[in-house]
């Protein structure tokens, strides 16, 4: 038995992959189309690991996806795969479209004729867990209870549509057809390998590369901020524990405005790496156009996962930050790497210079 992870060379499928492998002895087939924000160096300790078999390639592709289910029988399939970031969904919605519902359509086919040939206790055994947004439930505002599972999709970006479609063609595979399923609504993450166009990495990036750090119109947009080997910890129990059908709602309890996320970079920058001027690298907080429809406000209640399954984050927003500046610190070199010619480009259009 394995578990197959479709993305697992992202950022969140990465950190996933690693977290598998370094707990548990179960192997695992890793799944990638290796677009700009999936990198193989996320994964150089395990590469040669004879658990974690590599393959390049899309959800899209149903006939590799049902050779793989068939060659490694796995006893779930845990979905990252997604085009994920809203900037490049206002400015190229058809590759949202194609890899998050196509995709999705797709890589459940695949799954339900795979696990409609199990056997009875490998049928029972098996799950599809899909991992999705908060952006699905559409903005909030500053005095608005946060989300739960009951609230109502309203998507507001190509990107949050898209995943928006995936997670009810989920939720209809499982009531039309009985495909075992479970979906999480995650806020958002940040942590170790981040690909450097999300707001933490990239004014990271562009802090110690003495570049403006970008803020979207006042600022004031409020995320609840997760830490990603928390969101990883959580989707082990969901798909260890967690009710077929059901939705779990993930977030760290964490809400911040996205400027006072950039101001606490800063501090830790200016401990943990002062700029050779001695000034703060505040000075380099630069406000930007906003970009369209910008949702103002995301909050998770990630109570029912606590009720039910035990589970919530063991980081706080001080204490995953400063780990996530350290990493970023100490990992220049896949910072590099990363950050190709085509990154450049793509920051220069969105950003300006």
């Amino acid at each position: 038995m394995s578990i197959l992870v479709t993305g697992g060379a992202g950022f969140i499928g990465g950190n996933y992959v690693l977290d598998l492998l370094a707990l548990g002895d179960e192997p695992v087939v890793n799944l990638d189309r290796l677009t700009y924000a999936g990198n193989l160096e996320t994964l150089q300790e395990v590469m040669e690991d004879p658990r974690h078999h590599f393959v390049q390639g899309d959800i899209g592709d149903q006939g590799l996806v049902s050779q793989l289910l068939a060659e490694h029988c796995p006893r779930a399939i845990v979905n990252f795969a997604a085009e994920s970031h809203v900037d490049r969904s206002i400015t190229g919605p058809e590759d949202f479209i194609q890899t998050n519902i196509v995709g999705t359509f797709r890589l459940l086919e695949a799954a339900r004729h795979y696990w409609s040939g199990l056997a009875d206790e490998d049928k029972a055994a098996f799950r599809f867990l899909h991992v999705s947004t908060d952006e699905v439930y559409g903005s909030l505002e500053k005095d608005d209870p946060p989300f739960t599972e009951a609230s109502r999709y309203a998507p507001n970006s190509p990107y949050s549509a898209s995943k928006a479609a995936s997670d009810h063609l989920v939720r209809a595979y499982h009531h039309t057809y009985g495909l075992p399923v479970l979906t999480t609504n995650c806020s958002n993450n940040y942590g170790p390998y981040q690909f450097p166009e999300k707001l933490i990495p990239l004014c990271i990036h562009n802090a110690l590369a003495g570049k403006p750090l970008p803020i979207y119109g006042d600022g004031q947009q409020i995320r609840d901020w997760l830490y990603v080997k928390d969101h990883c910890s959580a989707i082990r129990r969901v798909l260890e524990a967690g009710t077929v059908g059901e939705v779990y709602n993930i977030g760290g309890w964490n809400e911040q405005t996205n400027l006072d996320v950039v101001k606490t970079l800063c501090v830790i920058l200016d401990e943990e790496q002062p700029r050779a001027d001695g000034r703060s690298y505040t000075e380099q907080i630069t406000f930007v156009r906003d970009r369209p429809g910008h949702d103002r406000r995301y909050a998770i209640d990630a109570r029912k996962i606590e009720r039910e399954l035990g589970w919530r984050p063991a980081e706080t927003f001080e204490t995953g930050i400063r780990k996530t500046v350290r990493w970023y610190l100490e990992h220049q070199e896949w910072v590099r790497h990363i950050t190709s010619g085509t990154y450049r480009d793509w920051a220069l259009m969105q950003y300006g210079a």
